[in-house]
Formats: C-alpha cells, structure tokens, sequence
C-alpha cells in the first residue's frame, strides 16, 4: 500500500484511447515529471508528456484526482493517451523508472478503494460482475450492487442484530435499574424468529441471482440424427457442432450462450441417446444425462412422423417435447410441444421466444436485492444457522448473545465490514488488470 502503482486501464491495444492509471502518494510528482505541471483537480488539461530526457513522448489528456476524491481514495492519475502499442509502451517504461513504483496486480486500484473504504466488498464484487457483464440483466444487478443498495440491505439485518445483543447485555448487566425493562426473553425470541425468517426467504431467492450471473441452462436431448446439432447451429446462427448422417457424431457436450430478453442462456447439446457402441460413445451418454440432470429446461427432439421416444428427461415439469424436420413431415406436437424446421426455420422463433419466457420466470422480475455470490450464500446459512440455535428456548441468554454474535459476524463478513482478510486474494484475483 506505500508503493504507487499504474497499469493499462482500457481495453487492448491498438485502441483510439489508451487510459494509462497511477495511483499512490507519488502519482502527482510523476505527472509533475511528465507534464511540467499539475493541472487543477478533476479536470481534463492537455498535456505534452516527455520523458526524463526531454524527448516528447505523447499528446495526452491528463487528470488529476486528489486524495479522497478518487476511485482508490488515494492520489489518482489518469494519462489518455494515443492507443499505440509503442506510445503506450514508452509512457509506462518512464512512469517505472519513478522510485517506489511497479505495475498494478489484478483487482489491485479496486482493492485499494476497499481497503481505503470507498466501497464495500458487496460493491467491490459488483465492480468485477459489472466489468464481466454479458446481459442487460447482469447489467442490472451489479450495477445496484455498485450503488450500495447490497450493502444496505445487509446492514440493515446487522443493525437488528446489534440491537438484540444490546438489549440482552442490558439485561444481564443491568437489571437493577430503574430505566432498563425487565427480562427481554420473550421480545428477543420473536425478533430473532423474524429475522431468520427474513433471511430464509432472501436465501430462497438465491437461484435466481445464480441464474442472472451464470446463466439459464438449456440442454438439447434426444435420439441420434433427431436434429440436435443442427438445432444448436440454428440457435446460435452460425456451426457450432458437426451435422452428419452418421449417428453418434456427437460425443462431448457442445455449448453456445445466447442473449434472450436479457438474460443469458446456455444451451449445450449431447450426445444421442441410444445403447452405447463404445467407450467413448459410452462417456458422452452418461455426460448428457448428466447434463440433463443439472438442466434448467430440457429440450427434448423427436422427428417428427417416428412416434414417441423412450422417456429420458428428469422426470420433472422442465422438458418440452421439440419436433424436428417439420419441413420433411408434419405432424402435430403434443401439448404444449413446438414443430421446428431448421431448414425453413419453421417454429424456430416460437421456440426461443419460450425459451426466454422461461428463463425470465427462473430470475424473477430482476429487481430487488439478490444474494449474487456463493460466498454471500454460505454466509447467510451462516447466520441463519447461529439464529437457529440462538432461538432455542431452553439456552441461557449468555450463549443466546454468542449466537447472535456468530450471526452478526457472519453478516459483517459479506460486506467486509471485519474480518474479511483471507477472503481478499481470492475475490480480487478475479479483476483485471488496471481496474
């Protein structure tokens, strides 16, 4: 933390702009060394930059963000250079030869501004999630991870929690003054069976966050040669996996991520199910009912015209019965089954519109707080945990309070508010570098 560090903030090079960003106590003298000056706080000012010797080294717009003002709440700089690899590469040689200086490690300027509190973890994680955001509807819920309003939720949950412990020490400590209540058994036992099942409820919302994040799974089963890879190609508009006559073509799982009404789908295709006639062939079955097992919605092909296959699926209301080459037979889908042709593209449309509509369904409307990491999920069992067991009726209010100290910390530690120390290598490895 006592070294300045900068890196490549953008994206890669060649680029119309390159962001080149320095934070540290010495970031203002080495835009001093650069430019000749530092310009007024927060404001872009044109700059020739020059190397120790002289030699100009860019044109670039400069930036100057004072500590407790900036992103990492330390000095900040920001060069906007010309995005040439080699203009680039000079403006970094120069800014390392400044003693107390090295390049950023991934995550390192979003750590800073957690360390210098900035932002809490739940909004640091959102910087990463937002960074990685494919969908509209990942989009989302960073973004409101960003704001704080994560964070806000949780503290919340703590500050009750922090209450309950206070009204317990009041009556243990002092229950022979006049202006403290008498025995809060009663009151504490229904305010933690509130709490915990407040908690249960926002855990029950986890799937949907999982999904949001990670995405809708949809797998693609059924005989072989009944269509799945060229609906797979289909769907994705472009050749995914092999078509061919041949059966058993398919042997691993082939998967393609779609974007439908903002939210992302997964879609995978498997191997055709039939009595394995090697080894191989025998691995890629049992992949595809592995597959079918995790599955979201199951997709199940039948061409159209042959009758009915053998029942494969999970057994749950998550498949829909798909006809395929309605353009070589037709023949009437089951209830709420679809006829698709990827020929004519017939029923094509129908079916990803469903698709979607299941997949918003799964992630609810998209609003509200969600626990969006599975590091949050183990906390909140955490605490509901310790509540459990806080709320028996038979424990002494001595090791009720511990139970809510459990649970408070368990809370605290989402948001980094203690002891959160082990957890900083391995949720900031995941950024980028420069950010």
């Amino acid at each position: 933390m006592n070294e300045t560090i900068y890196a490549l903030s953008s994206g890669a090079l060649p680029a119309g702009i390159a962001v080149v960003r320095i934070s540290g106590s010495d970031a203002e003298a080495i835009l001093m060394a650069l430019a000749g000056f530092v310009p007024n706080a927060r404001r872009a000012t044109l700059a020739t930059l020059r190397a120790q010797e002289g030699d100009a080294l860019d044109e670039a717009l400069v930036i100057n963000f004072p500590a407790g003002s900036s992103f990492t709440g330390e000095p900040v700089v920001e060069l906007h250079l010309h995005g040439g690899r080699a203009v680039v590469t000079a403006v970094l040689n120069e800014v390392a030869r400044h003693p107390g200086t090295r390049p950023a490690e991934a995550g390192e300027f979003t750590r800073r501004a957690f360390v210098n509190g900035r932002m809490d973890l739940t909004a640091a994680e959102g910087v990463a999630d937002l960074i990685a955001s494919e969908t509209e509807a990942q989009r989302r819920l960073a973004l409101r991870n960003v704001s704080g309003e994560q964070a806000e939720f949780y503290a919340g949950w703590r500050a009750r929690l922090i209450e309950m412990q206070a009204l317990i020490a009041a009556d243990l400590d002092f229950s022979d003054e006049e202006d403290v209540p008498g025995s809060v058994a009663a009151s504490i036992g229904a305010a933690i069976r509130s709490l915990k099942t407040d908690i249960e409820n926002h855990l029950a919302q986890a799937r949907r966050g999982e999904i949001i994040r990670d995405g809708y799974r949809v797998v693609l089963t059924g005989k072989p040669n009944v269509g799945k890879s060229s609906l797979l190609n289909a769907m994705a508009r472009r050749d995914v996996a092999i078509v061919s006559a041949e059966a058993g073509t398919t042997r691993d799982l082939l998967e393609v991520t779609l974007d439908l009404d903002g939210y992302k789908v997964i879609v995978t295709d498997t191997a055709g199910i039939r009595q394995a006639e090697t080894e191989v062939e025998r691995i890629g079955i049992e992949r595809a009912r592995g597959a079918i097992r995790a599955a979201d919605l199951v997709l199940r092909l039948i061409e159209a015209g042959t009758g009915s296959m053998d029942p494969i699926g999970s057994g749950d209301d998550n498949e829909i019965v798909v006809l395929t080459k309605a353009d070589l037979r037709k023949s009437a889908p089951p209830p709420g089954g679809h006829s698709v042709s990827t020929i004519t593209g017939e029923g094509l449309d129908t079916l990803l519109r469903l698709m979607a509509s299941r997949a918003t369904k799964a992630a609810g409307s998209g609003g509200g707080v969600l626990p969006s990491h599975l590091r949050q999920v183990h906390l909140l069992r955490s605490t509901v945990g310790a509540l459990r067991r806080a709320e028996a009726t038979d424990l002494p209010l001595e090791l009720q309070a511990e139970e809510l100290r459990v649970a408070s910390d368990s809370l605290g530690r989402i948001t980094g508010a203690i002891g959160v120390e082990d957890l900083l290598d391995v949720v900031f490895s995941r950024f980028c570098i420069g950010k």
